[in-house]
């Protein structure tokens, strides 16, 4: 059991850090080479269709409002964003991607769909279910355990 323990931390660990390595790199070799992973995960958050009110971004994103606004500024200074506030309610802010914006969401999107197909490669159904349940299991057991977020399930290319 403890060699298991082991072997299931390292390869968390590395599975972790190798992603947001691949993604690192993979932004630096993109058109999109001016964004860091926080913005680009911003711009996921953000959407590609709906007007978001900032609140509900930095909620989703479990971060501060005022940590929400320095990065909206760098994506509006680069043209991913917009930002404008409510006639009805000048408290009221909204944050919505450009044409730039939506194009970096959706290359992002499908840099992800295609390392996931990837990795799967030759991997039978029983394979993938097995790993799905695994997945849930373990993802349901840090939201439980820490006390995390169980985010909803949107999807954000509507």
């Amino acid at each position: 059991m403890n060699k298991s323990i082991n072997v299931i931390n390292e390869l968390l660990v590395d599975i972790f850090n190798d992603i947001l390595e691949i993604e690192q790199k993979a932004l630096q070799y993109a058109a999109f080479n001016d964004l860091s992973i926080t913005e680009i995960h911003t711009i996921e958050a953000i959407g590609m269709y709906k007007t978001r009110k900032m609140t509900e971004v930095a909620c989703q994103l479990d971060i501060t409002l005022g940590t929400l606004t320095k990065a909206v500024d760098q994506l509006v200074k680069k043209e991913y964003a917009l930002r404008r506030r409510s006639e009805e309610d000048r408290r009221i802010v909204y944050v919505q991607l450009t044409k730039k914006g939506k194009l970096a969401f959706r290359v992002h999107h499908k840099f992800h769909s295609d390392m996931v197909k990837e990795a799967m490669e030759g991997f039978t159904e029983e394979d993938e279910r097995i790993l799905i349940k695994s997945l849930e299991k373990l993802n349901n057991f840090f939201k439980s355990k820490y006390n995390l977020k169980i985010k909803p399930k949107e999807n954000n290319n509507e």
